[in-house]
C-alpha cells in the first residue's frame, strides 16, 4: 500500500520534471512539446508588454516564437519549492538563470524566478498559471520581465563596510 507521503514525493518530482521539460524544450524550440506541458486555458505572464502575456497553450507556443531572435539559450532551473494546496493543484516558486546568444554573438543573461500553479489533469500535472520575476540581468537582457519585489531595509539600517579588504589585512590581487 501506498501512503500519503510516497504520493507527495511521487507529485513533488513530477512537478519539477515539468518545470525542467520547459527549460528542455524551450533550448530546443520545441513549441509544440513545451505548450503540452501547460493547461488549455494557462495564463503566462512574463511582463507587462502585450508580447509577454498568453492565454491558453495554443496562444502561448505562438507568443514563444519570439524566442526564434535568440541563436542559441540556455535554461537552468533551481530552488524549486512545492506547496501543494489540495491533492490536484501545487504552488510553486523556481529559480531561472537564463542566458541567451543573437546571431551577432553579443548575449543577455538573467536571473528570475517562475511563480506557477500547477493542477493536476489527466493524470498529469500541468502549469496553469505562471508569473515570471526577474531578480537581475547584465547590460545585455532589455526585456522588461516584471522585476522581483524586495523587502526594503529595517528604517535607520545602515550597510556595514564587508566590500573591502579585512582590517589589518593587505588587498589581494
Amino acid at each position: 500500500m501506498v501512503g500519503p507521503d510516497t504520493v507527495r514525493i511521487h507529485d513533488r518530482i513530477e512537478i519539477e520534471q515539468v518545470l525542467i521539460a520547459y527549460c528542455v524544450h524551450l533550448d530546443r524550440m520545441d513549441l509544440a512539446s513545451l505548450a503540452c506541458l501547460f493547461s488549455e486555458n494557462c495564463a503566462v505572464e512574463y511582463g507587462d508588454n502585450p508580447h509577454l502575456r498568453s492565454n491558453g497553450r495554443e496562444h502561448l507556443a505562438r507568443s514563444l516564437e519570439r524566442m526564434w531572435r535568440w541563436t542559441r539559450t540556455s535554461h537552468h532551473l533551481s530552488n524549486v519549492l512545492v506547496e501543494f494546496v489540495d491533492g490536484d493543484t501545487a504552488r510553486c516558486t523556481s529559480y531561472v538563470h537564463a542566458w541567451h546568444e543573437r546571431a551577432d554573438g553579443s548575449t543577455a543573461t538573467v536571473f528570475g524566478q517562475y511563480h506557477d500553479i500547477l493542477v493536476r489533469q489527466s493524470d498529469c500535472w500541468l502549469i496553469h498559471r505562471r508569473r515570471m520575476v526577474m531578480n537581475g540581468s547584465d547590460a545585455g537582457f532589455t526585456v522588461p520581465i516584471h522585476e522581483l519585489n524586495r523587502q526594503p531595509p529595517p528604517a535607520g539600517w545602515t550597510a556595514p563596510d564587508v566590500d573591502g579588504p579585512a582590517p589589518g589585512k593587505p588587498e589581494s590581487r
